[in-house]
């Protein structure tokens, strides 16, 4: 088996971070289902005891995250819902209820081996990730990846990083990384929330 790299890919990176956020027992969300990459990974990580809410409007790619999780054996801990994820708070509230998740995760664009017109697009990513910075849990962790080299995608990447930056150090801690000599590469945003006021 290679060596990991020093400097790992974006997707490696998200990871790293989810891993170190998550524990058994955990709720968690994945914003963007596609093919259930994510998705079976943060089951993975949650265990038998803890619930992943995974959001796509297409159901062949709720198809296919499915029949991922039913062969890996994961399914009864995934609650999978057509919807866009700017409806995040309003569903989790319901199937999740007076719970928060620990890690929020967005792969955006479109989903591979998808229709590529289907793509997430700025005004509805920008709503779910105000969502998912209001009700991840403290030391959580918003992981986001952003790729700019299909139609739209660097318009949703610049809409993602400007409103990353507005979001006050006494809120999160705001992280991006990033292939810098690479000028479509994908980004990696990550959010920590701090805890600024009680939750009602």
């Amino acid at each position: 088996m290679p060596p990991e790299p020093v400097l790992p890919p974006v997707l490696s990176q998200a990871h790293r971070w989810v891993e170190r956020a998550l524990s058994p027992g955990d709720l968690a969300i994945d914003a963007t289902v596609g093919n259930g990459r994510d998705t079976a990974f943060l089951a993975d990580r949650v265990g038998p005891t803890g619930l992943v809410i995974g959001f796509d409007v297409q159901q062949s790619a709720l198809a296919a995250a499915s029949a991922r999780l039913v062969e890996l054996g994961l399914s009864d801990r995934v609650r999978l819902v057509r919807s866009g994820h700017e409806r995040m708070a309003e569903i989790a509230s319901g199937l999740a209820p007076g719970r928060r998740p620990k890690t929020v995760v967005f792969n955006l664009g479109y989903r591979p081996g998808g229709d590529r017109a289907i793509i997430t697009r700025p005004e509805t990513t920008l709503q779910a990730l105000g969502a998912a910075l209001d009700l991840t849990l403290p030391g959580g962790v918003v992981a986001v990846v952003c790729y700019p080299g299909h139609e739209g995608g660097a318009v949703e990447r610049d809409a993602v990083l400007d409103w990353a930056r507005t979001i006050p150090t006494t809120r999160a801690a705001v992280v991006v990384h990033q292939v810098w000599n690479a000028r479509l590469a994908p980004c990696l945003v990550g959010i920590s929330p701090h805890e600024t006021k009680p939750r009602p």
